[in-house]
């Protein structure tokens, strides 16, 4: 049976991959070089400080001050922030298609402020959302319940017409908790699944 609903998507790990690694296995010689760096320098708690409203030239100078021997490997994860990203295809199709259904599109990610603009001069279809929340333009981080509780007061939504697509399961039972309906993103084909079933997508594809 069709229905109404709005889809709130994150974004990366469902509609871009995001993953450093693809840019410092250019600037170290081996793997076990980049996990050390990625874990000791440029940490994921480094990282969530400029996703929840941090400016990059700011965290970079502390890590700078720090490190200042791996000066230019913690630069290069803002210079060089484009090859740490690419789209997920087959999921942008999904996006496309409920798009061409009417479909009200919102975004909610956890992003840097600047990182994001890079993001959004790159991909097109980060123009297709009839609203973005993103962390650092708000000051609020996933999976804190206010993040959502945004999402549904700035843009006039209803958490049980509204299914959040995310990949990270902290963030889809904060979700929850709220009343959403809610997809645990585990790869694109499983997503569509899903969507047919809730009846915002047509059991065929319609052609490219």
């Amino acid at each position: 049976m069709a229905c109404d609903n709005t889809v709130v998507f994150d974004l990366g790990g469902v509609l871009i991959h995001w993953d450093p690694r693809m840019l410092y296995r250019n600037l170290l010689p081996d793997e076990e070089a980049v996990d050390e760096f990625l874990r000791t320098i440029c940490t994921p708690e480094w990282n969530a400080k400029q996703d929840a409203g941090r400016p990059f030239r700011q965290g970079i100078a502390e890590l700078v001050s720090r490190f200042p021997d791996q000066e230019s490997l913690i630069t290069a994860w803002y210079d060089r922030f484009t090859e740490t990203i690419r789209p997920m295809e087959d999921s942008i199709q999904i996006l496309q298609e409920l798009r061409q259904r009417n479909t009200p599109l919102y975004a909610l990610s956890n992003w840097g402020a600047e990182t994001f603009e890079v993001a959004r001069d790159r991909f097109s279809f980060l123009g297709w959302f009839d609203g973005l929340v993103i962390s650092s333009h708000v000051g609020l981080i996933k999976p804190d319940v206010r993040i959502f509780q945004f999402l549904l007061e700035e843009h006039r939504l209803d958490a049980p017409q509204v299914v959040f697509v995310d990949d990270h399961l902290p963030n889809i039972e904060t979700a929850q908790t709220l009343g959403f309906q809610t997809i645990h993103f585990t790869g694109a084909a499983k997503l569509r699944e899903d969507l047919v079933e809730r009846g915002l997508l047509s059991q065929d594809r319609p052609p490219d």
